[in-house]
């Protein structure tokens, strides 16, 4: 005997969802860590400028696109500017806030999944930063790019002399690019929509901008892209657990994916017996 249950029951009643109490506290707590991480690899000026010079001189090497053919396209508006400035200020933390609270309450068993992976693509971001401080190349002379949210705004950092609330010599891996691509290939497993592919407009945004801004080199997307398969690769998505039903024993099982709206339901097999 087969009986159908509702979608976000059937999720719910197989992945229990996390206290939201210690979610918070969790989540937090690795948010601070990791600010206050970053403070660690401040100080390394000198490091990190012959760092840029060499991820500079190894992307001509490779022949990799010029960051300022993104830069130029920006430059051709003050407003374009600005907008892709404000992307950058605005978006980062609450598309990645937004992406994890609406896991939480819709799909929790993807939300675990989702919150281990960002912890441990920013914990390796951290160690990166600790070991390879890098000056970004807005910094850099040898780029001839400019620092477009000093001169058009709005910019979210001050002058490295003065600045002591942000390490801007952390510019590889890009976590800004990293987590963008986290929430869309998130999005893109935890729903069945036929517009769901969209959701890599985010990342692909975050690219142009990142880059365009000369916030963040190409080999800081790339490496963060690397970083963030590893940790797909590694944290796989909990199991469902077996549920019971009167006397029997049911195990919840995905239904069929070619049936329409097979994403949004489960299968109780065994129910009752």
């Amino acid at each position: 005997m087969n009986a159908r249950t509702e979608p976000a029951r059937a999720e719910t009643d197989a992945i229990a969802r996390p206290p939201l109490v210690r979610e918070l506290l969790l989540v937090a707590g690795l948010f601070l860590v990791y600010k206050f991480g970053r403070q660690l690899a401040t100080g390394h000026t000198g490091e990190a400028f012959h760092n840029a010079d060499r991820v500079w001189d190894l992307e001509r090497t490779v022949h990799l696109p010029g960051e300022g053919s993104v830069q130029n396209l920006l430059l051709h508006g003050d407003t374009l500017i600005h907008v892709a400035n404000t992307y950058y200020a605005t978006v980062h933390f609450p598309a990645t806030a937004a992406f994890l609270i609406w896991l939480y309450l819709r799909r929790p068993a993807h939300y675990v999944r989702s919150r281990r992976v960002l912890a441990v693509v920013t914990a390796a971001a951290l160690l990166v930063h600790l070991t390879f401080p890098l000056a970004p190349p807005r910094m850099l002379a040898a780029t001839g790019l400019l620092d477009t949210g000093q001169l058009y705004g709005p910019s979210v950092y001050g002058s490295p002399e003065t600045d002591h609330l942000s390490n801007q010599f952390a510019a590889m891996p890009s976590l800004h690019f990293g987590w963008a691509l986290m929430v869309a290939i998130g999005l893109i497993v935890a729903t069945r929509s036929r517009w769901r592919w969209l959701w890599l407009l985010h990342p692909l945004v975050t690219l142009l901008v990142i880059v365009g801004t000369a916030n963040h080199y190409w080999l800081d997307a790339i490496v963060a892209t690397a970083m963030l398969g590893i940790a797909l690769a590694v944290i796989q998505l909990p199991q469902r657990t077996a549920t019971t039903a009167g006397r029997g024993a049911g195990r919840l099982v995905p239904a069929p994916r070619g049936e329409e709206g097979a994403d949004e339901e489960a299968v109780l097999v065994g129910a009752g017996r």
